[in-house]
């Protein structure tokens, strides 16, 4: 009550007081070192955004030659930076984690180093990255490991409890299910449980219906099948798994086997492969290979650092050798659907407008 009357009185008799306390904080003129700002003043209102770009030799902390920052509160979002040209910028590597740089950037010859997420191993055991001249060399790749398993499978009237949902678990992996209400688990020996053993699931549970109908011999069920007509079956009922170079299953259904290509492979055919009543499977998929690569040291104008591998529908750019250049050039390399294309060695400036 006390509290309520007291906010009463700064209102009515001194409403600058509320005004002090809600009005958001203009900002100072950034420091820009290497850098200018577009509209340069020496104070910004809240929440105007600014232009700035650097000068030779320098470049903004994030990507592109140019970039923008916000107003705040008081506070420039994200603080405007100019690098050394050479310095690189933070990476990102799919399903792995680093130690970040507090500064948000990496000096030229810096070294990460990565750990990839639980059921993923670094390809060829390399897993430091080193920045070189403003592009990261050796960077690290994480592949699903052979010894994981893909998302547990689905069972009816049953979901999976105390885990969000992953693509991915690690080896020794144990995952619990429950059953709905008016389900329990079949047979008293057995789990709840499923293991991940050597990239396959252990055996999961079976949830019946506690009102299953009681067994009689006065209304036996009948089924017939047409003499020579395939039907679909369990795929317990048929031999090994079909192969498919550079894929795998990652679904195992008591009806089905889903398939899905590694990285740099794509999927052409059924996802889905079913066990028919003669013992064989349906027809399986086929991955092919839609990745491009390009060995940077057959090319006397580009940088070079190996064999780049770039997959469908990735563009990138490689860094070209500086000769009477004023500024850092690069080729733009894209990917599609297995052919390489790209540009001749330009600057930023033109990369960015497209008259490369």
């Amino acid at each position: 009550m006390c509290t309520a009357y007291l906010w009463c009185v700064l209102l009515v008799c001194f409403p600058g007081v509320l005004n002090a306390l809600t009005a958001a904080q203009s900002c100072s003129a950034p420091s820009l070192d290497g850098g200018y700002l577009i509209p340069e003043q020496d104070t910004y209102l809240d929440g105007i955004t600014v232009t700035y770009s650097c000068n030779n030799t320098r470049k903004p902390a994030v990507e592109g030659w140019w970039a923008k920052s916000t107003c705040l509160n008081g506070k420039w979002i994200p603080e405007p930076q100019c690098i050394d040209e050479k310095a690189c910028l933070p990476l990102k590597i799919k399903n792995a984690e680093y130690t970040e740089n507090p500064n948000g950037w990496y000096e030229d010859g810096g070294k990460i180093r990565i750990t990839c997420d639980d059921g993923y191993e670094v390809l060829n055991w390399d897993a430091t990255a080193v920045c070189s001249n403003g592009a990261w060399t050796s960077v690290p790749v994480c592949n699903i490991s052979p010894d994981a398993c893909r998302a547990p499978p689905p069972i009816p009237h049953a979901v999976v409890v105390g885990l969000k949902y992953k693509e991915v678990f690690a080896v020794d992996a144990v995952v619990q299910y429950e059953c709905e209400n008016g389900y329990t688990v079949e047979g008293a020996e057995s789990t709840k449980n499923v293991t991940c053993l050597s990239g396959t699931w252990t055996k999961g549970p079976s949830c019946i219906s506690d009102r299953r109908p009681a067994t009689g011999h006065g209304s036996a069920g009948h089924s017939s099948s047409p003499g020579n007509v395939r039907q679909r079956v369990a795929v317990r009922n048929c031999g090994s798994r079909p192969r498919v170079p550079n894929g795998e299953v990652v679904v195992t259904n008591e009806w089905f086997l889903r398939y899905s290509c590694n990285e740099y492979y794509t999927l052409e055919g059924p996802e889905a492969v079913l066990c028919y009543s003669d013992g064989f499977w349906s027809q399986a998929p086929i991955c092919r290979a839609t990745y491009c690569s390009l060995n940077t040291t057959h090319h006397t104008e580009l940088d070079s650092v190996g064999v780049v591998f770039l997959k469908h529908g990735e563009t990138r750019k490689l860094s070209c050798v500086r000769e009477d250049h004023w500024f850092e050039n690069s080729s733009v390399a894209t990917c599609t659907d297995g052919k390489l294309t790209r540009t001749r060695c330009c600057n930023s400036f033109q990369i960015t407008t497209k008259t490369c």
